[in-house]
């Protein structure tokens, strides 16, 4: 399932998203740092046709056009042009890392606009270390020269390379990328306090950003609202067990009253 790419216009900036599809509900799905919309397509395939997934490529990411600024406000307002250009009332929201943070501020801030919040391995307070992003390496003459050179961690970038007129390179800047990481660290428990829908917190059990006790204390702090659910996996938890992560998913929105 590869989804219908759109673009809509905010400020003079083009942004991109995939629609996968179908007559199911809508759930909007936010990916984090390093990837795109493109990386939902797995889950969208695996919760059809209950389920339609709308997916962002957020500032700076996939097909969406880079930008001078990438603070908090700015990926809550694109959050919020996306919702609007869709012309939906409520829906699910889903988010990854960096768009996992995304995803509970806007909610925060819109609580009319969220049914629900589905949160994957992201942290109420953030402190995010850049260093990884600037040692990644640069331009390849193939794909298979740049995967090598990336290493371990390639798998994960593997829907974010592209070929260029100058060879292969990520649909992401590195500098927008430290940027973004810089402005997404930070004390954030105010706006996950604040969030009122009924919510899940999928945790990889490897993870080296949502450590347990965390988890635990950001679903106590929102207690008879937020359930914890752990995977055997790292941070990305939709990519190590793709099929356990689109049951937890699946089975959460069908215990929502409003479905």
């Amino acid at each position: 399932m590869s989804g219908m790419r759109e673009f809509f216009t905010v400020d003079q900036r083009r942004l991109s998203f995939l629609d996968f599809g179908g007559s199911g509900v809508p759930i909007l799905a936010f990916h984090g740092s390093f990837s795109e919309a493109s990386v939902f397509a797995p889950l969208a395939e695996a919760l059809a046709p209950q389920w339609r997934v709308l997916a962002l490529d957020q500032r700076g990411h996939g097909e969406s056009d880079r930008t001078e600024s990438y603070e908090r406000a700015d990926f809550v307002a694109d959050i919020e042009a996306f919702h609007r250009h869709l012309g939906l009332g409520p829906v699910a929201i889903l988010g990854h890392s960096l768009g996992g943070v995304n995803a509970y501020q806007y909610v925060a801030r819109h609580p009319d606009r969220a049914t629900a919040l589905i949160i994957e391995d992201v942290c109420a307070v953030m402190d995010a270390d850049w260093t990884f992003t600037t040692q990644l390496p640069r331009k390849a003459p193939t794909r298979e020269a740049l995967t090598s050179a990336i290493g371990w961690t390639a798998p994960y970038f593997e829907c974010s390379i592209r070929q260029f007129d100058d060879g292969w390179d990520y649909s992401f800047g590195i500098e927008d990328t430290v940027l973004s990481q810089k402005a997404l660290n930070g004390d954030h428990w105010s706006d996950w306090e604040s969030v009122t829908c009924p919510t899940l917190l999928i945790r990889g059990t490897d993870s080296e950003v949502l450590a347990p006790d965390h988890a635990r204390e950001m679903v106590a702090r929102r207690a008879g609202q937020a359930q914890l659910v752990e995977l055997p996996a790292g941070h990305v938890v939709h990519h190590d067990v793709p099929d356990e992560f689109a049951a937890a998913v699946r089975t959460f929105l069908s215990q929502l009253p409003t479905v």
